[in-house]
């Protein structure tokens, strides 16, 4: 039988006047709750024309249950000083989460495919490429520092959760860090877009022969690879960490769970009518080439190449952020719905200076959306399109087309009806 304490009559008579007001009135806002903590990896070396590529486990990261609110990183010198990407070019970063049983330990030089045994065990986000590919809840790259990150509020990322841990496991973090050093290189575009043949590699880093047509990326910048200096170019070793700040709110029902999805221009899904498993057709490559345009298209300055793909969104939501990733050559990426409507397109900005954060010739931001919450809706099973421009005057190898996505799957107004509902009913 359901029925209502005395008690809470005039919690609930509070309740009806609340359900009854515009949404953007109900909730209070977290700035003054909002927490905030200045985090650094480990340490890795870097010399003139060298690679690191790393995995470090168990980094410094806000516990217990939290709503994250923004992750911002950037790489910097022992006395915290920014460097500038056509010094060390910052490839990517990526967070991820992972459950690890208790009084089980990973150490630096662990391969990430260690996690996937019974003792770790990588917590993808919510898709929607194949198995452990792009598996991170936040990442970017060379344009880190120009990129807003934060989440609106009612909004946040929920981590932290016990209901959502195994017993006999903990929750932790994992930081993976690409960084490239072009001080003296022959090349330093070619450097920073791993182009084989400035590397002198012939098989990738787990000892596999690279297949002649493969011209540059990952496989060819892998850790303690070698980019070609100029003749006679000497100097010295530098120590440096990727900065990464996190803010977070304390976990309560008004906050409204977000979920990540981050869509590859390069996934190869095949679309079928009975598919309904979410990775089950992505086939998703992460990078991909972009030839050179004829010299007639050079001429009439109509160098753009186009990469698209089409991509099921099982479950839907409201779009409440939308960002893309590129490198160097990249003019843009745009989302569309299955009926043409524009859900998201991101730009990047290009620097023009000699200091951090305004590099000349490289990408330091990419522009963001942040749609009226209800206002851009992805529906249940939805077949998205993404584009992704990039200028080939010149041939660029290793390029990403990636677009990251946070989505509710219900409004502020809706999450607070049901958690209300919750908390005052009692039977």
């Amino acid at each position: 039988m359901w029925f209502v304490p005395r008690e809470l009559v005039f919690s609930l008579s509070i309740l009806v006047l609340l359900l009854s007001t515009p949404c953007s009135s109900s909730f209070v806002k977290t700035e003054a709750k909002i927490k905030s903590a200045v985090f650094l990896s480990p340490k890795f070396e870097l010399g003139p024309g060298s690679v690191s590529n790393r995995y470090y486990y168990d980094i410094d990261f806000p516990r217990g249950h939290v709503a994250l609110k923004s992750f911002d990183a950037e790489v910097v010198d022992e006395a915290g000083n920014p460097i500038p990407l056509h010094e060390t070019y910052l490839h990517h970063w990526a967070v991820a989460k992972y459950h690890q049983r208790k009084l089980v330990t990973l150490t630096e030089n662990d391969s990430h495919r260690m996690l996937q045994n019974s003792d770790h065990v990588l917590l993808r986000n919510s898709g929607i490429c194949q198995g452990t590919v792009i598996p991170q809840y936040f990442g970017l790259g060379s344009e880190t520092r120009g990129t807003a990150t934060d989440i609106p509020d009612p909004f946040g990322i929920e981590i932290g959760n016990p209901a959502e841990v195994p017993e006999g496991f903990e929750e932790k973090w994992l930081v993976n860090v690409h960084a490239i050093d072009t001080r003296g290189a022959e090349d330093k575009l070619g450097c920073t877009e791993c182009k084989c043949e400035l590397y002198n590699v012939t098989v990738d880093a787990h000892g596999k022969s690279i297949r002649p047509d493969y011209k540059g990326g990952l496989s060819c910048c892998y850790d303690s690879t070698q980019c070609k200096l100029k003749e006679g170019f000497e100097g010295p070793k530098r120590s440096l960490y990727l900065k990464y700040t996190v803010k977070w709110v304390d976990w309560d029902d008004f906050i409204v769970p977000v979920k990540i999805y981050i869509i590859d221009v390069t996934d190869n899904m095949k679309l079928s009518d009975n598919s309904e498993e979410v990775n089950s057709d992505h086939d998703c490559k992460v990078e991909y080439q972009v030839e050179s345009c004829s010299t007639d298209h050079k001429e009439g300055n109509g160098c753009v190449h186009v990469k698209r793909t089409s991509v099921r969104q099982q479950t839907g939501g409201y779009v409440i952020y939308g960002v893309a990733h590129q490198h160097s050559g990249g003019i843009g990426s745009t989302l569309y719905g299955q009926d043409g409507r524009v859900i998201c397109s991101s730009t990047p900005s290009y620097g023009n200076g000699n200091e951090a954060g305004n590099e000349a010739g490289y990408i330091v931001g990419m522009s963001t959306c942040y749609p009226k919450p209800g206002s851009v809706k992805i529906i249940n099973g939805e077949t998205l399109t993404l584009e992704s421009f990039y200028n080939n005057t010149k041939e660029h190898t290793g390029v990403m087309g990636l677009f990251y996505l946070l989505v509710a799957e219900q409004l502020p107004y809706q999450h607070f009806r049901h958690s209300t509902r919750s908390s005052f009913f009692v039977e």
